[in-house]
């Protein structure tokens, strides 16, 4: 039997134009567990032309990439609680 299961990510995005800083948050939503939150920054130089589209898609692929890092911490934590061994995930 074939089960399908949904998960979200939602990813919430703040720029800040004083400090020229775009923040992202990336919160995967489950079923199972209490959500996992990814963080991500972008900053604009001065000299830089404005493109908000850069800082969101940056600060988005930093907190992603975050993201799928606290996921794999908490795939190893889920694995030990199991195997009551330490775990190492490898490619």
């Amino acid at each position: 039997m074939t089960h399908i299961r949904k998960w979200t990510v939602e990813v919430n995005i703040t720029e800040d134009e004083q400090s020229r800083r775009t923040h992202a948050a990336a919160i995967l939503h489950t079923d199972a567990r209490q959500p996992v939150r990814g963080e991500g920054e972008a900053r604009r130089r001065p000299t830089d032309t404005e493109v908000p589209e850069i800082g969101d898609e940056l600060a988005t692929a930093r907190a992603l990439a975050d993201l799928a890092y606290k996921l794999l911490d908490v795939t190893v934590g889920d694995i030990e609680q199991f195997t009551h061994e330490p775990a190492r995930l490898t490619s």
